[in-house]
């Protein structure tokens, strides 16, 4: 057996883990020696070993939808690339990349773009999630520099999550600062969010404001500071930002942020009175037609307060995935040379000469709305897509897929054989997937990582890097791309951002470019600078040219979207616990599904009383743009006007799923971030003629008139299914014609079906005039092993066979598999503590993820036996 050390591919925590590989597969653990994680891992990093399979991948190269060698693929992108460049300019072609790329991936897509086609039309998804941030730190601070770490969180007096609910989508960092507070019952914590989500387990104050204010609460905020005389010094643009905010008194932040007067004294009181402060800000705040303003009025106050550059202290923001950082660092935004460098015309001279690029592009490109809308408008004609589902997960998601069908030239490099934007591919690249790739990324507080492989390259699959240096081949350009493997990219890498740099230029690992190979293959973690000049950053000189920190003035903006009579609720989309991005990672593993299994729409009870909704029932959302299907969610925690949704579930795993088909593609003016939090919609709910669940050995194509969740199971297809048209005989027919023996049988309002072939279960399904209680687990035994008797099998074909195990309730713990009925029995027996709780269950034990919902019915559990 052998252990490599590598790291998580999912969040921007960036989790160091160790992965073992045996004859009997996949095996992974925290690593205990690395500083992000100290061995712990979230259930979905738990989970990694579970998505190693080969079950979906994309291995060969395809052209037209024909299989093909790498010779042939390269060869016609090359020409078909040169073709579009040599009739319509460089600017008619565009990249569009990923943070789940590796640092030296990233490199070399940037270096191709812009160096050597000669446009700055490559951009990537961060800009969907962390473009606000790098405005707002590059206006305050000069720099896209994150100031703080995680052991920042750890010794503050006081840590703000805004727009995060970080026990959710960054849980191990959530539970570092859970053991925080444990270690230090002084520590306190406030919760900035609409929503009452499970970060709120441990907030002594959730501040459920409207959403999209969050900029008038800090701008007050600020009021606040300037008028205690609290440490303000001596900044660029104070007497703009100050002007404005000395009119944001405490009543009238209290009416724009419709929070009471003494709600928003109470975290004014708990800032100012706090020695050090850490507020970590994440997608509720970057997600905005405003958000580089909300991201500098966060700033502002940890400035002008003096709670800032040292211990405990900053503006943190959290990157979403595993390389957004890495990314950012290496210029993969539109708006940024290499790097880290600007369009400036040193930067231009500096980074050409190190390139030796004779046709450096000259002016940022198109950011990742625009570029989509010049994709749709003809003016690019040929776009690469690498390691991302732009279908999904872009605003206006149906004009996005319009762009992409109408684009002469559709290039995707991914991993999975079957995603939402790979359908209009014209040519596919094999990528290589977390464990068989090699290099680095960076998490949220600047560390870089090792990604190691400890797996073969499966088929054709390629490491990215070495498929945009063929590319870069085809083109004329292999003399700036003759590298051999990820290691010469790195240092190359880390040449450059040390190339005649004194200091002038934040980011620096020069020091990093003189590794050899023994020592890029034993790199620890580490956080940059890995400067030769050995000089600390001095946070408080900044990287303006004059050396001085600035003060971003900033005028609080409402939402933009605006409800009425027709679109009267105001949806939010973010992340649930156990699911990742567009799920083609996340969305096979079965035990990830078992929390959240299919889309869900929360909503106040005040809210489920106006528009007629029942828990558990099915309901359409639509905007003018899109529509969408889920399942309603009572939320007492929710805030009336508000709906919430998630962003994961697609057309590969829902009909009607994506919440971006309803989402109007608004940008912040200065970082081009889509406005993703607030969008107007009107909901209704839907009652089906009927409700069903089914299981297949093979994955079916279903009629366009049934609604349809496919949901991941051990050896077998699972959809749970709806419609208003008559199915069973469609599905009749479809058995019949596989050759298949049909039994079927009525149930109250459903109708029932066992399809078999010489003995073996084939496919059953099962429907009623609501959703079917069904025994799943014993479903998808007699898959393994078909009933004796026929007897069992007309028990089967109830969907509840006799003498099956009581059901136990939705999924709380992931990790162990532990329902809700069963820990509710457990309360009532007796444990009254999560830790109790654990040690009967297991449940809570391991990531720590369902420890909010456990305490939530403890309380719950508990009141009712008073």
């Amino acid at each position: 057996m052998s252990e490599i050390r590598t790291t998580c591919p999912y969040c921007g925590v960036g989790c160091g883990v160790i992965a073992q590989v045996s004859e009997k597969g996949v095996n992974v653990r925290g690593d205990p020696d690395h500083p992000a994680n100290f061995g712990r891992l979230c259930v979905k990093g738990a989970a990694l070993a579970e998505t190693t399979g080969l079950s979906g991948r994309l291995l060969q190269p395809t052209v037209d939808g024909a299989k093909v060698s790498w010779s042939q693929a390269l060869e016609t992108a090359g020409t078909r690339l040169r073709s579009i460049i040599a009739q319509h300019g460089p600017q008619a072609v565009a990249f569009y990349a990923s943070g789940q790329l590796l640092t030296e991936d990233y490199y070399a897509a940037n270096k191709l773009m812009k160096g050597f086609i000669g446009a700055a039309n490559i951009d990537t998804n961060s800009r969907l999630c962390m473009s606000s941030a790098v405005t707002g730190y590059k206006r305050a601070l000069g720099a896209d520099v994150v100031p703080c770490s995680y052991e920042d969180i750890e010794c503050s007096d006081l840590v703000v999550l805004v727009g995060s609910n970080a026990a959710w989508t960054h849980p191990v960092l959530y539970q570092r600062l859970v053991q925080a507070r444990q270690t230090n019952p002084l520590l306190k914590v406030v919760v900035i969010d609409p929503r009452r989500t499970a970060t709120c387990d441990i907030a002594d104050l959730h501040l459920p404001l409207l959403p999209g204010s969050d900029g008038g609460l800090f701008v007050g905020l600020l009021n606040r500071i300037a008028t205690d005389g609290a440490a303000l010094g001596d900044f660029d643009g104070a007497t703009e930002t100050l002007a404005i905010a000395r009119d944001w008194d405490v009543a009238r932040v209290a009416q724009f942020c419709g929070l009471e007067v003494a709600e928003v004294t109470a975290f004014y009181d708990a800032f100012m009175h706090a020695p050090k402060v850490v507020t970590l800000y994440t997608m509720g705040i970057n997600q905005s037609a405003s958000g580089s303003d909300k991201c500098n009025a966060i700033i502002n106050v940890h400035l002008a307060s003096g709670k800032y550059a040292r211990a405990g202290c900053g503006p943190f923001s959290l990157t979403g995935q595993p390389n957004a950082m890495g990314g950012r660092e290496v210029g993969g935004l539109a708006t940024q040379l290499a790097a880290q460098m600007s369009f400036d015309p040193q930067d231009l001279s500096r980074v050409a000469r190190f390139w030796g690029a004779e046709r450096l592009a000259q002016t940022p490109g198109l950011m990742a709305v625009e570029l989509f809308e010049a994709i749709g408008n003809g003016k690019i004609k040929a776009v690469w897509i690498m390691g991302t589902n732009p279908a999904v997960s872009l605003p206006d998601s149906h004009a996005v897929c319009q762009a992409l069908a109408a684009c002469p030239l559709v290039i995707v490099s991914e991993v999975v054989a079957d995603t939402d934007t790979s359908r209009y591919a014209h040519i596919r690249f094999p990528a290589q997937a977390w464990g068989e790739k090699n290099g680095t990324v960076t998490n949220s507080e600047r560390r870089i990582s090792r990604q190691r492989a400890f797996l073969s390259s499966p088929g054709e699959a390629r490491a990215d890097w070495w498929i945009i240096a063929q590319m870069a081949k085809q083109l004329g350009f292999a003399g700036a791309f003759s590298w051999q493997n990820a290691w010469e990219v790195f240092c190359e890498h880390a040449a450059l951002s040390g190339f005649e740099n004194n200091g002038e230029r934040a980011f620096d690992i020069g020091a990093l470019a003189d590794m050899t190979p023994a020592q890029w293959e034993d790199m620890t973690p580490v956080r940059w600078p890995v400067s030769r000049r050995v000089a600390p950053l001095n946070l408080w000189q900044g990287w303006h040219a004059n050396q001085r920190l600035r003060l971003v003035p900033v005028t609080p903006q409402g939402m933009t979207t605006a409800c009425d009579a027709l679109y009267p609720l105001v949806l939010n989309s973010g992340r649930i616990r156990d699911q990742w991005h567009t799920m083609t990672r996340t969305g096979t593993v079965s035990r990830l599904m078992q929390h959240i299994s299919e889309p869900l729409v929360e909503v106040s009870p005040e809210d489920a009383v106006r528009f007629q909704l029942t828990g558990g029932a099915l309901c359409r959302i639509s905007s003018p743009r899109g529509l969408m299907v889920g399942r309603v969610a009572i939320q007492p925690g929710q805030r009336a006007g508000s709906a919430f949704t998630s962003m994961h579930w697609n057309n590969s795993f829902a009909r009607h799923g994506r919440v971006n088909a309803l989402v109007a593609p608004v940008c912040d003016p200065h970082s081009g971030q889509p406005e993703s939090k607030q969008t107007a919609v009107r909901i209704m709910p839907w009652q089906p003629q009927w409700q069903g669940e089914m299981f297949s050995r093979h994955q079916l194509t279903l009629p366009g008139f049934v609604h349809w969740w496919r949901k991941a199971a051990d050896t077998v297809f699972h959809y749970t299914l709806a419609g208003d048209r008559e199915f069973a005989s469609w599905l009749c027919q479809y058995c019949t014609a596989q050759g298949w023996q049909i039994q079927q049988a009525y149930w109250g309002q459903g109708l029932n079906i066992l399809a078999w072939r010489e003995g073996q279960l084939m496919l059953g399904f099962w429907s009623a005039a609501t959703q079917p209680e069904i025994d799943t687990v014993t479903i998808l035994a007699a898959f393994v092993r078909a009933p004796d008797n026929a007897e069992m099998r007309h028990a089967l074909l109830s969907g509840k066979p006799a003498g099956i195990a009581p059901d136990e309730g939705a999924i709380v713990c992931s990790c162990f598999s532990v329902g809700e009925t069963a820990i509710v029995r457990a309360i009532t027996d007796g444990c009254q503590s999560v830790q109790t709780l654990g040690q009967q269950l297991r449940c809570g034990s391991n990531c720590g993820s369902c420890i909010p919902e456990l305490r939530a019915l403890l309380k719950q559990t508990l009141t009712l036996k008073e």
